[in-house]
């Protein structure tokens, strides 16, 4: 059975883990309320403005007026994996991993043998992550949530859509985590680029395009609408992510708060247990003591 001073100083270290867990726990529900109000008003815009851009790309008679609709033969991929820059948030990063992974298996494993595919990592976990496993990566992006922002945002999505304007990339995907509560967080895997065609949806949605009027050209509309919308969409998984990573952060950190009670108690348990023990112990000695005595 364990000494006295050994349980006192597990019940201490348990004790002061209890409180950095629960201040965390506090923490994360803060910056959850502040995640969770952006991505709910932005969710309205950029899935009308989503809608806008599938129905303008279908309308579009010569493909080569839309770079960012231009369906290439997949030899180069890009993968934009989006992470949290900390851990303990439970599962939150390592579900991202295995999506990517489960991507490249199942979708590009012969570009990855020939080490077609390239990550560009947001997130400073999926960077140490990436980086460490030898991938080919785009190291320029991953701290985007130190200062996060439309701003920096767009920046990670530029170079995408220039690399696929280019050629440098065929295919782009983003993974992430997407906010449903703070429970719950739906990893997706979503094609950035090429743009999907609304046609395609509507082949099982039985609707069509939106016959638009185009206002003052649709040259300019398709210049200015498409990169925009595009920008708005990666902006959007990233807010996505944001409000998964602290909702997951506070579900983990209560369960720890949880967990450490419950060893509380049977610390304290063990250390009453000892306790008495030991007093028993010093009793019998006094009585065995004064019986010899007598």
């Amino acid at each position: 059975m364990a000494n006295l001073k050994e349980v006192k100083g597990r019940i201490q270290s348990v004790t002061s883990t209890q409180q950095i867990t629960k201040a965390m726990k506090m923490v994360a529900a803060a910056k959850l309320r502040r995640a969770q109000d952006s991505i709910l008003q932005m969710r309205p815009y950029a899935q009308k403005l989503n809608d806008i851009l599938q129905n303008v790309s279908s309308g579009l008679e010569d493909n080569d007026d839309n770079l960012y609709g231009k369906e290439r033969e997949e030899n180069k991929v890009l993968i934009i994996p989006i992470s949290s820059d900390k851990g303990l948030c439970g599962a939150f990063n390592s579900n991202v991993f295995k999506r990517v992974t489960r991507l490249l298996e199942e979708n590009y494993a012969s570009q990855y043998k020939r080490g077609n595919v390239t990550i560009l990592p947001i997130g400073k976990r999926s960077f140490e992550y990436y980086k460490k496993r030898g991938y080919t990566t785009v190291d320029d992006y991953a701290d985007i949530f130190t200062k996060l922002s439309f701003e920096e945002a767009k920046l990670a999505a530029e170079y995408a859509m220039k690399g696929f304007a280019s050629g440098d990339f065929d295919k782009v995907e983003i993974v992430y985590n997407e906010f449903k509560n703070v429970a719950t967080q739906i990893i997706k895997a979503e094609q950035f680029l090429p743009i999907i065609s609304n046609e395609i949806e509507s082949e099982n949605t039985f609707e069509t395009p939106t016959d638009y009027i185009y206002q003052p050209s649709k040259e300019n509309i398709v210049e200015e609408l498409i990169p925009k919308s595009l920008k708005i969409q990666l902006y959007k998984a990233i807010l996505e992510s944001n409000a998964s990573e602290n909702g997951a952060r506070m579900t983990a950190m209560d369960k720890a708060t949880d967990n450490a009670g419950e060893l509380l108690k049977e610390l304290k348990l063990t250390y009453n247990r000892t306790r008495q023990a030991a007093i028993t112990k010093e009793i019998l000695e006094i009585v065995g003591g004064a019986d010899a005595l007598g």
